[in-house]
């Protein structure tokens, strides 16, 4: 019988992400939660943080599935052509190939997690960019929602 290997699970906890701007003029920052050095899986989980009116560059992902929740804030999705307002609470799937990018709208900063699958060098690239720290705005939000998932 070939049993899968059990692991140990990983915790972190928001002090521990690190933060990151792919390019040194963007406006929003992306913090690592998991990505395969850590779980030794194809697979990229992060907080993407959009100040005021930033938004991602137009994009597309050969072969990565892109998921988004929006944790706090209000914004538009924009996907092949199509565009649709998001705010606390949305789901986004963004289907492989598709262009797309994300647009803070809102007043405040637009706070979503992010998974894609398979990781496709997302987290490389992530992890290529320019060091940026997450403030005490951030780490509020961040210790907000996972104190609301933290199991009983």
């Amino acid at each position: 019988m070939n049993m899968a290997q059990c692991m140990i699970p990983v915790v972190k906890s928001p002090k521990d992400y690190q933060a990151f701007r792919i390019s040194p003029q963007d406006n929003n920052r992306l913090a690592l939660v998991f990505d395969p050095d850590i779980t030794n899986q194809s697979l990229t989980f992060c907080v993407e943080i959009f100040e005021v009116n930033s938004q991602t560059p137009a994009h597309r992902h050969q072969l990565a599935v892109e998921m988004f929740f929006v944790l706090k804030g209000e914004g538009v999705a924009y996907c092949d052509g199509k565009s649709v307002p998001i705010q606390t609470g949305d789901s986004i799937l963004v289907p492989a190939t598709s262009t797309h990018l994300i647009h803070n709208t809102g007043s405040e900063r637009l706070y979503m997690l992010c998974f894609m699958v398979p990781n496709e060098d997302f987290a490389e690239l992530i992890r290529s960019g320019t060091p940026a720290a997450l403030d005490a705005e951030d780490m509020s939000v961040l210790q907000r929602f996972s104190r609301t998932m933290a199991f009983a």
